[in-house]
């Protein structure tokens, strides 16, 4: 793949070349690195119609799907990426090339954004980047999409996958989750489908779709950058928040500890966002969050305990090497507040 870059804006040869964390197990991206030249760093990624990784992340080649492998590509070079954020004070890595390798797959040659990673914002750098994120939903809602945009997501996306037998009272993780836990996760996983729903009838706007720390960087000059838009299109108000409150947490790149104080400071700050643009439903929002984290997630549980009852780990290999017993003690708070939303969404 690097021995013979389509473009290189960073010079040839390449003098070092590093490989980037990510899902390894998504069909459509083929790598992502981090490399220099003697024109500077650049981040390379490849982008595939289909190749190695998990079955249940299959690349498509529907542009509405929400894993259409081109969709990244032409967010950047149709100008999407850069414009999307503007005039909420969100960036995106600029972009220095891209193009068509032999084989016909895409590569995207990006900015190196240098910046405070997203693993290591506090709080109140949460709540401004949601401020701002706020400030763009509410001037994207009813706005024209691109026909490469995704559609449904997260019926698409949780509704995937299928666990006909989900072993709830296993008794390693019945030692870490009470029975009100269980049954509320049970809850969440049988009623779904009424979650996909709810969501589909919210106010819409066009989503990032993968807002959580490991996409966001905050430039030295204080903007703050989204990377990756592999899922964007069409979604709820409040779905970008509801990720990124529960994604901070899941894979351990915040202490647990933290997780009230950042849902009340994200939530307050997004609807602050909302509201400076001329939209302000304060309770249809938060109901917004909740029915869209509920229905994200509302695999994860049973993913957990199915993994576990077969003897695999239960944490994703790529972000998180924890002990299942850390695992599910830590997740069990962000589980707990999954089930709060979903229970908030179908009125129960």
């Amino acid at each position: 793949m690097l021995s013979d870059p389509l473009h290189s804006p960073v010079g040839v040869p390449l003098r070092a070349v590093a490989a980037l964390q990510h899902n390894t197990g998504n069909q459509a991206t083929g790598g992502i690195w981090r490399v220099a030249g003697p024109g500077g760093e650049a981040i390379l990624k490849h982008l595939t119609p289909g190749g190695e990784g998990h079955a249940h992340w299959e690349a498509s080649a529907d542009p509405r799907h929400w894993n259409f492998w081109q969709r990244e590509y032409l967010a950047y070079t149709t100008g999407f990426a850069a414009a999307y954020g503007r005039d909420g004070g969100i960036g995106a890595p600029a972009l220095l090339a891209a193009g068509e390798r032999p084989d016909g797959s895409r590569e995207l040659w990006l900015e190196a954004v240098e910046g405070v990673h997203g693993g290591h914002w506090t709080a109140p750098m949460l709540a401004d980047f949601a401020r701002r994120l706020g400030v763009v939903q509410a001037l994207h809602r009813g706005g024209p999409e691109e026909p490469w945009h995704s559609r449904r997501f997260l019926r698409q996306y949780a509704g995937r996958r299928d666990f006909p037998s989900v072993p709830w009272d296993h008794p390693v993780a019945a030692a870490h989750w009470p029975r009100e836990t269980r049954e509320g996760l049970r809850l969440v996983w049988e009623r779904r489908a009424d979650l996909f729903a709810v969501a589909e009838r919210l106010p819409q706007t066009v989503c990032h779709l993968d807002v959580w720390p490991m996409n966001l960087v905050r430039r030295e000059g204080g903007e703050p950058v989204l990377l990756d838009w592999s899922f964007t299109g069409r979604g709820a108000i409040g779905e970008d928040v509801s990720n990124l409150v529960a994604d901070t947490f899941f894979d351990g790149l915040q202490p647990v500890e933290r997780l009230a104080e950042t849902e009340a400071a994200v939530t307050d700050a997004y609807l602050r966002g909302l509201a400076e643009t001329g939209y302000a439903d304060p309770d249809g929002t938060r109901k917004g969050i909740a029915a869209t984290g509920a229905a994200k997630y509302c695999w994860l549980a049973p993913a957990m305990l199915t993994r576990l009852a077969a003897g695999l780990p239960i944490a994703s290999a790529d972000y998180d090497a924890a002990e299942d017993a850390a695992v599910l003690e830590r997740r069990r708070p962000i589980l707990d507040m999954l089930v709060r939303w979903a229970r908030t969404a179908l009125d129960t």
